[in-house]
C-alpha cells in the first residue's frame, strides 16, 4: 500500500512516517523506478506491507509507553547497534552516576562477590 494508506491505518501522516524513514526507523525497502535503479532513491516509491505497519505500530507503542519521540527511539537503536556510541554514552551514565562502572578486573569481581556474601551473614 501507499505511504497515504499507511498513514490512514496507523492514525499518523505521511509526513511523520517520511521523518520516522530519515530517521531510520523503518525497514528500508522501496519499489525502484529507472530513477531508483535499486538504491531506495530517486523515482522510487515506498510500499508499506504488513510488516512494515507492524514495525511503525511498535515504535508508536513504545514511545507512548516510555514518553519519547522518534528521534530519542532513533538514538535509542543507535546505542544499541553502534559499540563505539554505546561506550560512550556508557560513560556518561558512569560520570553523572547513572550507571555504577563494570569492575576493572575479573579478581575485582570476585572480591566484590564474597564481600557482598559475607555482608549477608
Amino acid at each position: 500500500m501507499r505511504i497515504t494508506e499507511a498513514a490512514r491505518r496507523l492514525g499518523t501522516s505521511p509526513r511523520m512516517l517520511r521523518y520516522r524513514e530519515t530517521l531510520g526507523l523503518l525497514p528500508a525497502t522501496r519499489d525502484t523506478g529507472p530513477a531508483g535503479a535499486g538504491t531506495g532513491r530517486g523515482g522510487g516509491h515506498r510500499r508499506f506491507g504488513d510488516a512494515e505497519l507492524r514495525a511503525v505500530a511498535l515504535a508508536l507503542a513504545l514511545e507512548k509507553r516510555y514518553d519519547i519521540g522518534p528521534a530519542e527511539l532513533a538514538f535509542g537503536l543507535r546505542v544499541l547497534a553502534e559499540p563505539q556510541v554505546q561506550a560512550h554514552v556508557r560513560e556518561l551514565g558512569e560520570r553523572i552516576g547513572r550507571l555504577s562502572a563494570p569492575p576493572a578486573r575479573a579478581l575485582d569481581f570476585e572480591k566484590e562477590k564474597a564481600l557482598r556474601l559475607l555482608r549477608r551473614r
